[in-house]
C-alpha cells in the first residue's frame, strides 16, 4: 500500500502561530520534529520512503522538500490552489491512475498526533485488504474518550461485522452539540471520525463519476492546464462529496492513541502544564491566572488576573480569545484575508 499525507491546509484555527506562509503542519507543535516530519516518520518505520507521498498546494512545495530530505518530485502531488479535500482526493486518485497505478493508499492528515504504537502496521494492512474489494472505502474509527464537539463521528453497524474488527458504517454524524456528544460517548458502536481513509484510486474515480461528475471531468479534461482550471472546482470536503453517499464503506475500530492537533485546545491537551492549570510557552510571568493557554515569541509577557483565555503573541499578530469562542477563530481569519 501507499500513504498520501494531506499537507495543504492553512491551519487558521492556530493563528497567529500557524499562518499562511508557514501553517501548522510545518511547525513543531508537539513532540520531536514538525507535524509533517512526524507523520512521514510514523509510516516510514514500516513502509519504504518511496511509498509515502505528500499532497500539498504549490506554495508549500519548498517547505515539503526542506522538511523531508530526499523526497522526489514524483512523491509530491501539487494542488494549484486549495479547494478542500474533495477535489484534493480526486486529484490524488487521478495522479495515480494516469500511471495505471491502482494500489490502495491511505489518506492521512499531516496534523494528527499518534505516539509510537506497534499496532499501526497491522491495522493498516487490514484496512488495505478490505480496500481491495470493489468500490470499498475503509475508515479508521477512534473510541471517544470525552464528549468532543469539534470532531465528526462514525456510527458502525455492530450487527454487520464483515470480518474480524471490520464493520459496515451505518452513518456519519456531523460535529455535535455538547448534549449530543455526551450521548454519543455512551452509545455502543460510535467512534470519532479520524479523517484517515484507505481506498483504491479506482474507487475514488467510481464515486466521483457517480456523485461529483463535474469535479472528475474538469480534472480529467484539463490535466495539462490545471493551473488555470482548478479554480473551477467547487470547494467541498471529501466527506460531503462521496463518503456520506458511498454504498460500501467500512470502519475499523482502532485503539491507538490519536489526537487531531487542529487548534489551541488540542495543543493544550497534549502539552505538559508548567504552571498550575495554565499551558505556557515563552518568557511569561503569571499572577492570579488560571486555565489559560499562553504563547509568546521574542518578547516578555505579564499576565494578571484572567482565566479561561487563549493569548498568543507572535511576529504575525496577537490573539486574545476566550476558550469558549475558539471555534470562531477560523471564521474571522477566513473573512479577513489580510490576516
Amino acid at each position: 500500500m501507499k500513504v498520501v499525507i494531506m499537507a495543504g491546509g492553512q491551519g487558521t484555527r492556530f493563528w497567529p502561530w500557524s499562518v499562511k506562509d508557514r501553517p501548522k503542519q510545518f511547525l513543531p507543535l508537539v513532540g520531536k520534529g514538525t507535524m509533517l516530519q512526524q507523520t512521514f516518520n510514523r509510516f516510514n518505520k514500516w513502509l519504504p520512503s518511496e511509498k509515502i507521498f505528500v499532497v500539498t498546494s504549490k506554495d508549500y512545495v519548498p517547505l515539503v522538500k526542506e522538511q523531508i530530505v530526499g523526497i522526489n518530485d514524483r512523491q509530491i502531488i501539487i494542488e494549484p490552489m486549495q479547494r478542500d479535500t474533495g477535489p484534493c482526493m480526486a486529484l490524488t486518485a487521478l495522479n495515480f491512475l494516469k500511471y495505471h497505478d491502482d494500489e490502495p493508499f491511505a489518506a492521512v492528515p499531516a496534523d494528527h498526533y499518534i505516539p509510537e504504537d506497534d499496532s499501526l502496521p497491522q491495522i493498516f494492512e487490514l484496512a488495505e485488504s478490505v480496500a481491495q474489494k470493489e468500490h470499498a472505502i475503509v475508515t479508521l474509527g477512534i473510541k471517544p474518550t470525552r464528549p468532543e464537539t469539534g470532531y465528526g463521528y462514525i456510527q458502525a453497524d455492530i450487527n454487520q461485522e464483515q470480518e474480524n474488527r471490520v464493520f459496515s458504517v451505518k452513518a456519519f454524524i456531523e460535529k455535535p452539540s455538547i448534549i449530543q456528544a455526551e450521548k454519543l460517548l455512551e452509545t455502543e458502536g460510535v467512534y470519532w471520525n479520524s479523517g484517515i481513509f484507505v481506498w483504491k484510486p479506482s474507487t475514488i474515480s467510481y464515486y466521483m463519476k457517480k456523485f461529483q461528475r463535474e469535479i472528475w471531468e474538469i480534472l480529467q479534461g484539463n490535466w495539462d492546464e490545471l493551473d488555470s482550471k482548478y479554480d473551477l472546482l467547487p470547494k467541498i470536503s471529501v466527506d460531503y462529496a462521496i463518503l456520506e453517499k458511498a454504498s460500501q464503506i467500512y470502519t475499523i475500530p482502532s485503539n491507538f492513541y490519536w489526537d487531531d492537533v487542529g487548534n489551541w485546545t488540542a495543543w493544550d491537551r497534549l502539552t505538559q502544564k508548567e504552571n498550575g492549570s495554565n499551558t505556557i510557552l515563552g518568557d511569561i510571568s503569571l499572577l492570579s491566572t488560571e486555565n489559560c493557554i499562553i504563547k509568546t515569541e521574542n518578547q516578555k509577557a505579564i499576565i494578571i488576573g484572567v482565566q479561561d483565555l487563549i493569548i498568543a503573541s507572535t511576529k504575525d499578530g496577537l490573539l486574545v480569545c476566550h476558550k469558549s469562542h475558539e471555534q470562531t477563530i477560523k471564521q474571522i481569519i477566513n473573512k479577513n484575508q489580510t490576516i
